[in-house]
């Protein structure tokens, strides 16, 4: 029996190992195919913008250049979260991705005022739209293709990892697919007299990019001050180790996410008459259904002895 627990044990060392590895290389090729795409969307933007000099296409084209900078900082951070835990981060390096949420919220935040600067002025003092309208809405219907591609992938990933770098990644690009879609009707109500619209479509995506800013501090924070999980995935830590027919109960669960890692400790109440091998083994087995819930999760219980009733 014990050579069974020990062969079981190393099992299932060995597979998460392999999900780690997985989800490492899912992680780096997410972050490879956001930079791609931010910059190939930069190139034909630009080539947009020249020939429109559409403030709204402006808008998207910093919004992309954005889009490359987080997404390069992502690249940075989550190659470094991926680093093992070391003598001197014994928890591993995770909060690297919440860093790199906070460094991406700055960007967005201050592409955001100068955009609002931009289209003040266009408002102020509008501006027809230049000859090129087919070569505007051709690129914004590119960009919303291609962008669509990126996230599908994105949340491919983002189901196997969890990783708070690629959903905050994943959010520019989904307030994107919204953005170009306000560009191409700013740019046909602009080509047909509406000129404000332009600019009027712009100041809206700034407003957009300011709330998707604050979304991303917001979930940054809450990793880096070690916020507990959401109730849910508590609530399913609890069934879980109650589940077991031997405890007693648990009490002074506490709960915290570094990157895609997820720590819970508790103390079990198990039966006072219990020998330790058997306390032991209990404990691993409620270990091991936390870790079918959470395959990248470190796991602490203390087992705290109770007097059963007669």
């Amino acid at each position: 029996m014990l050579l069974f627990n020990l062969t079981a044990t190393k099992y299932t060392d060995v597979m998460t190992s392999a999900q780690q590895i997985d989800k490492a290389r899912l992680m780096r090729l997410a972050t490879y195919a956001s930079v791609s795409t931010a910059v190939v969307l930069i190139l034909v933007k630009v080539v947009a913008w020249l020939i429109t000099d559409s403030v709204s296409i402006l808008a998207t084209l910093v919004d992309s250049s954005l889009d490359v900078l987080a997404s390069l900082l992502n690249m940075i951070a989550i190659r470094h979260a991926l680093v093992p835990a070391d003598r001197e981060h014994r928890f591993g390096h995770g909060k690297a991705e919440a860093l790199a949420g906070m460094g991406q919220s700055l960007f967005i935040a201050g592409s955001a005022g100068i955009l609002l600067l931009q289209a003040f002025g266009r408002i102020l003092h509008p501006q027809p739209i230049q000859a090129g309208l087919e070569v505007g809405v051709s690129v914004m219907i590119f960009s919303i293709v291609l962008t669509m591609i990126l996230m599908l992938f994105q949340n491919y990933v983002i189901k196997h990892t969890d990783s708070t770098a690629i959903k905050a990644d994943a959010l520019h690009y989904k307030t994107d697919l919204l953005v170009n879609a306000s560009v191409i009707v700013a740019l046909v109500l602009t080509f047909y007299g509406w000129q404000q619209f332009d600019a009027l479509f712009a100041l809206a995506i700034a407003v957009f990019i300011l709330y998707s800013a604050w979304h991303i501090i917001r979930e940054s924070i809450d990793l880096l001050m070690d916020h507990e999980l959401p109730d849910a995935d508590k609530q399913k830590i609890s069934a879980a180790v109650i589940a077991h027919p031997e405890t007693q109960g648990f009490h002074d669960l506490r709960t915290r996410r570094s990157g895609t890692t997820v720590f819970i400790q508790l103390h079990l109440e198990l039966d006072a008459t219990l020998s330790l091998y058997d306390a032991h083994a209990i404990t691993d087995r409620v270990e091991q259904k936390l870790v079918e819930l959470f395959p990248d999760v470190e796991v602490l219980i203390h087992e705290d002895p109770v007097e059963i009733q007669q």
